[in-house]
């Protein structure tokens, strides 16, 4: 049996021996952090890419929607067109045209005439006309794209030109020194200005009707001329102070008498007296 005195030794020699090795540990450790916090001997890492903000995605903006034009408020007010109008919007073309300027990328190119170009025909050359006639006819005075004035030039090359009623209605167009010419079968107009002409609408003005050989199978007859205004008979006379022109004139005119009579009175006395003596 080993000695109580013997047995504390052991158990404080293998204590001892534990508290030695945990220093040595704790020795290891600290001279190991020592190492790494050194400046010199630390690595250091790479920093970390700095993050960069992307600006976000923009959507392609909508291209801008073409500013509407209200083609019967234009007629309205511009020309005189308010003939070309009425037929326009009695047979309801108007829509057809408001629908092409405004819902289409192509546009449209409306020749419009006159009051004055209308009232050059007789009114039965448009009062006989079939509605579907009268519709055709209206179409035929527009192109289904939009036309400046510069492009007619390169326009005419093409000749005939379709126009909105179709192709077997077509226009021959010309270009000479500026002076545009708009040709159907039974009419030659000439465009005399720009109304408005901002794609996709353009509007010109023509000094006659178009008249195409499909609805009218001979030259249209022209309204009689009108009768020539009566006109008043001036005085030759300018009027006399008095406020009554030819008064002066009756005056002079009696005058004048009374001096004839006069005269042939003596010349009457004068041949007697000359008789007398003679027969004396």
């Amino acid at each position: 049996m080993i000695p109580p005195k013997d047995l504390d030794q052991g158990r404080r020699s293998r204590a001892n021996s534990v508290v030695m090795e945990l220093k040595g540990a704790i020795f290891t450790t600290a001279v190991l952090a020592t190492l790494l916090c050194s400046p010199a001997l630390a690595q250091k890492s790479p920093p970390a890419p700095a993050s960069v903000a992307l600006p976000p995605t923009m959507a392609p903006a909508p291209a801008p929607a073409p500013d509407y034009v209200d083609l019967a408020a234009l007629l309205g007010v511009a020309g005189p067109f308010h003939t070309f109008l009425s037929y326009l919007q009695k047979t309801n073309v108007i829509e057809t045209f408001q629908r092409q300027a405004n819902k289409t990328k192509e546009g449209i190119t409306i020749f419009v005439p006159k009051d004055s170009a209308f009232a050059a025909l007789k009114k039965s050359t448009f009062s006989n006309l079939t509605s579907d006639q009268l519709k055709m006819l209206l179409m035929y005075h527009a192109l289904p794209e939009f036309y400046s004035l510069a492009q007619f030039r390169n326009l005419s090359v093409l000749n005939p030109v379709n126009t909105f009623a179709g192709a077997p209605y077509t226009l021959n167009l010309t270009d000479d020194m500026g002076t545009i010419s708009v040709k159907s079968m039974w009419s030659k107009p000439t465009i005399s200005s720009s109304v408005y002409a901002t794609d996709p609408v353009a509007i010109y003005s023509l000094n006659k009707v178009l008249l195409p050989m499909q609805i009218f199978t001979k030259d249209p007859p022209l309204a009689p001329a009108p009768a020539p205004a009566p006109e008043s008979g001036a005085s030759d006379l300018a009027p006399s102070p008095g406020g009554k022109a030819g008064a002066g004139k009756g005056k002079a005119d009696s005058t004048s008498a009374g001096y004839g009579l006069g005269v042939g009175a003596v010349n009457c006395l004068l041949a007697a007296g000359g008789l007398m003596m003679f027969l004396w």
